[in-house]
């Protein structure tokens, strides 16, 4: 009678030619729980360490970033396959977050003085929980991990993080990169670990929160796992972000930014632009540059300079949003171009526009998680906005018009998501609050919103009577 046996090593591989990267080892459960006593340690003597302190070894990370620049950019680019000019842009909002975080965590996390009811005193402190698990996918290999660890350690808690498995050297080495910066040992742990091992780190007991990006259903499953143990959750999860182009838009200038906002990252972007939305008055305008401008795209290697699009990130990837065309195509949707596999080595998929997109299709539906652009016809204006808000997603989202006063005015009290941009596309900003509503997950990071999503608001009240 035969047995399984659990695996023991994974390899990566390199979408661009399809060829083994490197292999590794999961982490023994001892190993796991060693990594959760030192974090444990580490955060008893971080959490009495200055905020100011903190941001100096913070900035040094920042720092030290820019030194690896070159290395890291090369090594998310062969693991994950995004343009290296977009890895090198990667790592500088990556500092960037280290600057912004040391720069203001003094004044975001400063305790608060307020008048009790009966004239006395009233103290407001943030204190941090403990040990914060992130859970990380691989579109971002850097920045997701910089966006959870920097504001959290700001915060005075250690991190643990599980990476998707295809970019574990960038954990690895991003765990080299705080270490030469001074990070004291502990406060930030790589644990190469599979989905078990995961499950039983969200229910230790001296893991106080936990944060995941990912897709919706990753995210019903983590935020069960921790309610259950009545643990704090930051969800950052998927969506179908709709671009608005109304009547009085610029249409050369939506055609630009929103072949940006689809290709960017290769169209595995969380905030992509994936739905766009015209109305009637400059729909065929819009589809015919847009369509034009998707099939000028230079698809190749994302190492060459003169490449627009590289490959999707993995073989699986690549079937599904290829099945979700196919399906969006058999219910109604009209390919204009692209939509399908290319023959030879790596994980290519080309820029692919659908029109005539409805209700019932995933490219209507569904999160398209690659170079896939929808493209659906509005009434006018009203009917534009309808559309955008009809679906389960709520990340972000942009809207084209001349008028820029009211296209904030739609953005502010119509547009049901968490970002919106306004006559342009762009990626996170660390001075800006970052996460969505509905199935887009909840909570908040960058902006110092996230310096306060794991810290305990202690009420500290000094009365009179």
């Amino acid at each position: 009678m035969s047995t399984t046996t659990k695996q023991n090593t994974f390899k990566t591989t390199n979408p661009t030619t399809g060829k083994t990267l490197s292999s590794y080892e999961y982490m023994t459960d001892s190993e796991v729980e060693d990594s959760i006593q030192e974090s444990q340690k580490a955060f008893l003597e971080w959490k009495t360490t200055s905020i100011e302190e903190r941001g100096k070894i913070i900035s040094a990370i920042g720092k030290e970033l820019q030194n690896y620049k070159s290395e890291l950019a090369a090594l998310m680019t062969d693991e994950m396959g995004k343009l290296l000019s977009q890895s090198h842009q990667e790592v500088d909002i990556c500092t960037a977050i280290c600057d912004y975080s040391a720069k203001n965590a003094p004044e975001i996390l400063k305790s608060e003085e307020r008048d009790l009811l009966n004239g006395g005193k009233g103290i407001v402190a943030y204190a941090p929980l403990g040990i914060i698990y992130g859970i990380q996918p691989w579109n971002y290999p850097s920045y997701q991990v910089i966006r959870y660890t920097i504001t959290n350690l700001m915060a005075g808690n250690s991190i643990l993080l599980k990476h998707a498995s295809n970019v574990t050297g960038t954990a690895k080495l991003l765990k080299s990169i705080f270490d030469t910066a001074g990070l004291p040992s502990g406060l930030f742990n790589v644990l190469v670990i599979d989905h078990d091992q995961s499950d039983a780190i969200i229910s230790h007991k001296l893991v106080r929160g936990i944060t995941l990006t990912g897709s919706p259903v990753a995210g019903e499953k983590i935020g069960e796992k921790a309610g259950a143990q009545l643990k704090k959750t930051v969800l950052e999860l998927g969506s179908n972000d709709a671009y608005l182009i109304l009547d009085d838009a610029d249409v050369d200038l939506a055609v630009e930014k929103s072949v940006m906002g689809r290709i960017y990252n290769n169209g595995e972007t969380c905030i992509a632009a994936k739905r766009f939305i015209a109305t009637e008055k400059v729909y065929d305008e819009f589809k015919e540059k847009f369509v034009t401008a998707m099939k000028a795209l230079k698809l190749g290697d994302p190492k060459l300079e003169e490449t627009q699009l590289g490959p999707m990130a993995r073989k699986d990837l690549r079937e599904k949003i290829h099945e979700q065309v196919q399906e969006s195509i058999e219910k109604g949707a009209r390919l204009l171009c692209g939509g399908e596999i290319l023959e030879g080595e790596g994980y290519f998929y080309p820029a692919t526009v659908l029109d005539e997109v409805t209700e019932g299709q995933p490219a209507y539906d569904d999160e398209l998680f690659g170079p896939v652009a929808s493209l659906i016809r509005a009434k006018d204006n009203e009917d534009a906005m309808r559309i955008a808000n009809d679906s389960r997603f709520g990340l972000g989202g942009g809207i084209f018009s001349k008028d820029e006063k009211k296209a904030i005015e739609l953005a502010e009290k119509h547009f049901d998501t968490g970002m919106i941009f306004i006559n342009s596309f762009g990626t996170a900003e660390p001075t800006m609050p970052f996460g969505g509503v509905k199935d887009s997950g909840f909570g908040r990071e960058h902006g110092g919103f996230g310096m306060k999503e794991f810290v305990n608001v202690k009420s500290i009240m000094i009365r009179k009577d």
